[in-house]
């Protein structure tokens, strides 16, 4: 396998290009509603890791990925875990939760705790976004929802917990009342809902125009330096990961990407290129 061909994948995820520099992963269980299985999440990872480590292939063929576009095939985003799946492991005997937890390192549907990436994720919603599914996108950088989207932690009406990470995460986002709203209740809220009280989605559109904006939004994130884009993501990372506003900026001074951006050809010639009065012409960043 050559650094540009992704990793194979099941049935359960879809894998497309719908621009230079962007994949799209279509999960692709529509008659689950897109629940997750231990196969698409084993999907997934493989996929983000290798989009994660493409870092120095900006402009090298078409197949380099800067961004990362997330949706659903048929009516639902992702309704969250297979229920029925972890019935049958909690009959069994079979279901350790507190260690599948601890060891998942990158958290539901492998998006909701990932941490490591410097690339952005655009989550693409075309319907109801329930349990790890809401857990998942409120881990990407940029929503955009239909306007017949729904949202919901129901994890309490169904005895179990949203423990993937949403918990802080909405809490920070939302604010402790808010928060308190999804999770305790369980009950669902509209799009309109979700960017206005909630404040997660960005911009709602027609269903029939989520992707083509996320894939818009895309291509103006992959028109930026590589160098720039991928520093501001690791900043945003980090603002999530310190208690304060100081610890976080100090973080991101010193980080790899940080050093890369300041010692990049990309710092030079968007410089130069505000000076010229021109289009600025971007070159590969360097491995971290």
């Amino acid at each position: 396998m050559s650094s540009l061909d992704h990793p194979p994948h099941s049935a359960e995820l879809k894998v497309s290009f719908p621009a230079e520099h962007v994949l799209q992963l279509t999960l692709n269980r529509p008659k689950a509603l897109n629940a997750m299985t231990p196969q698409m999440e084993a999907d997934i990872n493989n996929i983000l890791n290798w989009f994660d480590n493409e870092e120095s292939l900006w402009f090298v063929r078409m197949l380099y990925i800067a961004a990362v576009i997330i949706t659903g095939e048929g009516r639902a985003f992702c309704a969250g875990a297979d229920l029925k799946a972890w019935n049958e492991k909690q009959s069994s005997g079979q279901a350790n939760e507190q260690e599948m937890l601890a060891g998942s390192v990158h958290g539901f549907g492998s998006i909701s705790r990932r941490s490591k990436t410097s690339k952005p994720i655009i989550a693409a919603v075309n319907g109801g976004t329930y349990g790890g599914g809401l857990e998942m996108l409120l881990n990407c950088d940029i929503v955009i929802a239909s306007e017949e989207a729904q949202f919901a932690l129901p994890e309490v009406k169904r005895g179990v917990l949203a423990a993937q990470g949403v918990i802080p995460r909405i809490a920070k986002i939302a604010g402790h009342q808010l928060a308190s709203e999804l999770l305790l209740l369980g009950r669902p809220i509209s799009a309109a809902e979700a960017q206005t009280r909630f404040r997660f989605v960005n911009q709602i559109v027609p269903a029939s125009k989520v992707l083509p904006t996320a894939v818009e939004w895309a291509k103006q994130i992959v028109a930026n330096s590589p160098d720039a884009v991928q520093c501001t993501k690791r900043g945003l990372i980090l603002a999530g990961q310190h208690g304060n506003f100081e610890q976080a900026t100090l973080a991101l001074a010193w980080s790899p990407e940080a050093r890369r951006l300041y010692n990049s050809a990309n710092i030079k010639e968007g410089l130069k290129a505000f000076s010229e009065k021109r289009k600025p012409s971007w070159s590969n960043p360097a491995k971290l």
